[in-house]
C-alpha cells in the first residue's frame, strides 16, 4: 500500500540518515512512488534542514536521534533525580502531557499512586503507564519514529489540537538564550503543538543541556513557565531564568 505523505517522507529521511547519501532512484524504489514526487519530498527535507539534495540523490546532513537504549544511559542518575521532582509537582485530579524522551520517562516512573489523566505520544511512556488503574491515559497517534517510539507529523499534531491540559512536561535537546532547541525539526513541529495545548510548560533536563543549542528551534525562553533540573546547573544559567520570570526546581542528585 502507499504510505501516507508524511510517513513517506520520514522513511526517505531514515533511508538517508542511516546510510548517509541515497540516490533518487533508490529512494523511488524503496518509497513506492515516482521520482518526481521523491524530489519534491527532498525539497521539503532540504527546506526544514534535514538532507542536502546532490546531484542524483540527497545526504543527510542533520543531527541523529539517538535511541532511547543509547540516550537513557547518558546523566542516568541526574535524569532520575529530575524525574522524582517533577513529578512532586503533580497533584492527584490534574491532566497533563508528556512527550517522548529519557527524562519525560523518568517522571511518568514516579507518578504511580496518583489518579491522573495522562496525554503521550511516546510509547515507552504509554508501556509503563498502560496498567496503573489510577491514570486515565490517551495517546497521541501519527507516524511513529522507529528509534525513539515517539509518535510525530501531521497526525499528532492534528489530534494535540483537540486537546487541553493542565501542564506539560517536556524536554528538549539544547537551551541558550534564544530559547529551547530539539535535534529533529519533525519533533519540533509536533512539540510546538503541545505547547499550545497545555496552561503550564515544565521543562525537565539535566544541566549539560544549557548553553547549548540543536538543529531545530523549538520555542524561546519566554513560553516557559518552570525549569525541573538536576544541580549541575550554573549559577549564572539560574539568574537568567529566575531574572526572565521562570521558576526554577532544583532535583539533587
Amino acid at each position: 500500500m502507499p504510505m501516507i505523505l508524511d510517513q513517506r517522507r520520514q522513511e526517505i529521511l531514515n533511508l538517508v540518515e542511516n546510510a548517509g547519501f541515497v540516490s533518487l532512484h533508490q529512494l523511488a524504489e524503496r518509497a513506492g512512488v515516482s521520482e518526481s514526487t521523491v524530489r519534491r519530498d527532498l525539497e521539503h527535507l532540504e527546506r526544514i534542514g534535514q538532507i542536502r539534495r546532490t546531484r542524483g540523490g540527497a545526504a543527510y546532513v542533520g543531527e541523529s536521534l539517538t535511541t532511547l537504549d543509547e540516550r537513557s544511559g547518558q546523566a542516568r542518575p541526574e535524569k532520575q533525580a529530575v524525574g522524582r521532582a517533577a513529578a512532586a509537582l503533580v497533584q492527584s485530579g490534574e491532566a497533563i502531557l508528556l512527550d517522548g524522551g529519557t527524562t519525560t520517562l523518568e517522571v511518568a516512573r514516579n507518578l504511580s499512586g496518583k489518579s491522573l489523566q495522562v496525554v503521550t505520544n511516546s510509547l515507552p511512556v504509554v508501556n509503563l503507564l498502560a496498567n496503573q488503574p489510577d491514570i486515565e491515559l490517551v495517546v497521541v497517534g501519527g507516524y511513529v519514529h522507529p528509534k525513539t517510539g515517539v509518535a510525530l507529523g501531521p497526525l499528532a499534531i492534528a489530534a494535540l489540537g483537540q486537546i487541553h491540559v493542565r501542564r506539560l512536561f517536556m524536554s528538549v535537546g539544547g537551551i541558550t538564550e534564544k530559547g529551547l532547541y530539539n535535534s529533529n525539526s519533525l519533533l519540533a513541529e509536533t512539540e510546538r503543538a503541545m505547547l499550545s495545548a497545555a496552561e503550564e510548560v515544565i521543562v525537565v533536563t539535566d544541566g549539560s543541556k544549557f548553553g547549548h543549542s540543536a538543529l531545530a528551534h523549538l520555542a524561546p525562553l519566554d513560553r516557559v513557565h518552570r525549569v525541573v533540573v538536576d544541580s549541575g546547573i550554573s549559577d549564572e544559567w539560574k539568574q537568567s531564568l529566575t531574572g526572565a520570570g521562570i521558576a526554577l526546581t532544583i532535583a539533587e542528585v
